[in-house]
């Protein structure tokens, strides 16, 4: 295997992680207003996620660094493409981080209720953004023969691509919903129960169509097993916690996202980036990677870098890994 194939696989391994913990990272965020019935249960929602938040985030910002250095003509192309939505998804990401530090910082309701209201936008638009992103990449969009895209803001917003953001924010929800129950005690946790079989169904139907559609028209044999198997974990997930069993189906809601998006670079793969208009203007691993010498080096700062990472994130979850309910909430 070349180093820019191994790349590839790391890099898919970056998103997979990010969207496996900013999943249910966004998920808490949308469930600040389906699920929480007070401020006090807000918070208690807010606080599963607050250790942990900023750190999910590092996958994203490793993820894009990744792509930039050892592909860059795929990040060239995705982001001058893309420009639009990632940037709102940035400015979200921005804002959503304010919103967690400030809304305690004073005591008015109305400055409280609205970086309420901020927190949950701003998980639910990355949430679509994300699977109308990836549901384009794997798609195609319309680059040339100088691997510019040129294309416009609508070409994105296509059936595909839609229904895949569609796929995320249900994904994301469901994910975030049966984590607030194993994350929660008391009637909260009873509801988020409840409310994660409800979802469970709603994300199976949209995630179907999208898996069975995107296995027609780009799959092979490798993507059919990975679509095969977040399926079933799916399906595995909503029977654990219709069982009550909160962290296997934690776990197994997890395996869905990384079967899934393990589906679609598996779909990608040899390209980066597919082309619309001409299968031979594809940007793949190869004419869209650095130099072999410039592969080599990011290798070896990743294989030192990442065990420490791991190992530090580990601990923070370790660390606040117990329940929380609204008896552990001081009275504003």
């Amino acid at each position: 295997m070349e180093l820019h194939d191994v790349w590839f696989v790391l890099i898919a391994v970056l998103w997979t992680g990010y969207f496996f913990l900013e999943g249910f990272d966004f998920g808490i965020g949308i469930l600040t207003k389906l699920l929480a019935r007070d401020r006090k249960e807000r918070r208690v929602l807010i606080n599963t996620i607050g250790p942990v938040w900023d750190g999910n985030e590092v996958w994203l910002l490793s993820a894009g660094g990744a792509t930039f250095a050892a592909f860059p003509e795929w990040y060239a192309t995705l982001f001058s493409g893309f420009y639009l939505p990632l940037l709102l998804i940035l400015v979200c990401l921005i804002v959503r981080g304010v919103a967690f530090e400030y809304r305690a910082k004073r005591p008015e309701e109305n400055w409280q209720r609205n970086w309420e209201h901020a927190i949950f936008w701003t998980s639910l638009l990355p949430a679509v953004l994300w699977g109308v992103a990836f549901g384009n990449i794997v798609r195609g969009v319309k680059i040339d023969a100088h691997k510019e895209y040129v294309g416009n803001l609508w070409d994105l917003l296509n059936p595909y691509a839609l229904l895949g953001g569609l796929v995320t924010l249900a994904l994301f929800t469901f994910h975030g919903t049966v984590f607030a129950a194993l994350k929660t005690v008391g009637d909260i946790r009873v509801r988020a129960r409840k409310l994660a079989l409800a979802l469970g169904m709603i994300t199976t139907v949209l995630a179907l169509g999208f898996l069975i559609w995107t296995q027609a028209d780009h799959g092979d044999g490798a993507s059919l097993v990975a679509m095969i198997v977040a399926v079933a974990a799916l399906a595995a997930a909503i029977g654990a916690i219709a069982a009550g069993r909160e962290g296997w189906s934690f776990a197994l809601s997890g395996v869905t996202i990384v079967a899934a998006v393990a589906m679609l670079f598996l779909t990608l793969f040899p390209n980066v980036m597919p082309s619309s208009l001409n299968e031979g203007w594809n940007l793949t691993v190869t004419n869209a990677s650095s130099t072999p010498y410039t592969l080599k080096i990011m290798t070896w700062c990743a294989g030192i870098a990442t065990p420490v990472v791991l190992l530090y994130q580990g601990w923070t979850y370790w660390v606040f890994r117990k329940r929380i309910g609204t008896q552990h909430i001081a009275d504003a």
